[in-house]
């Protein structure tokens, strides 16, 4: 609300794929490359752990611009100070986020073009929409929608739509193709053996896509 956000190349820093890998530095390395927003993604951590990982975060992202939304948890969002939150149709309705927090990010992620649009009149700035292909970050994500589902949603709200799900170098041109303002991206850059270059390459090719569908 009121932040003006470059959706295009939204970074899931979902410690489920982090290995033994440091989050800090793949979120450096992200950020470095070009990320212009940074989601903590940490379904398997305590609260406690996010709370103090997202601390840790918010001054890389503050240092670049970009950004730090938070997973599911408005309480943490808001407890950290990070621009905004992310949630899902088992998550705080957003209409409650909304009102808890007039200022924040909100973002959703819908079932559907009515639940898309029941999620941007609740207040949503914008939808994560997807699994635009398929995904191994997210099991239980669903069959894939592809460009034909992804566009259906764009055309519904008036609201941004980040694609979600299967995203990478393949796909990802696709996805702003069929009218995403941007794709949401996990494993293509943290398990890339030199994420900061993954995500130089993607923010090119993002970049590119948006330019031609101008």
């Amino acid at each position: 609300m009121g932040l003006t956000v470059d959706w295009s190349l939204y970074v899931l820093l979902d410690t489920g794929l982090l290995g033994e890998r440091d989050p800090l530095a793949l979120a450096e390395a992200a950020l470095a490359g070009g990320a212009t927003v940074l989601q903590l993604r940490a379904k398997d951590w305590t609260i406690r752990r996010q709370v103090a990982l997202a601390q840790a975060l918010l001054p890389l992202t503050r240092a670049r611009g970009v950004p730090l939304i938070i997973n599911d948890h408005v309480d943490v969002a808001l407890a950290v100070g990070a621009d905004g939150v992310h949630l899902g149709v088992d998550d705080l309705p957003v209409a409650l986020a909304r009102r808890l927090w007039p200022a924040g990010l909100i973002g959703y992620s819908p079932e559907g073009v009515a639940d898309a649009r029941r999620g941007v009149a609740d207040g949503a700035d914008y939808l994560g929409v997807g699994p635009f292909a398929a995904t191994r970050t997210k099991p239980d994500a669903g069959a894939p929608i592809g460009a034909a589902g992804l566009a259906e949603i764009v055309r519904a709200v008036p609201a941004p739509v980040v694609a979600v799900g299967g995203l990478d170098e393949q796909t990802a041109p696709a996805a702003i193709a069929a009218g995403a303002a941007g794709v949401a991206v996990g494993s293509a850059i943290l398990t890339a053996a030199d994420p900061a270059a993954a995500t130089r390459r993607l923010h090119a090719l993002v970049a590119q896509a948006l330019a031609a569908r101008a």
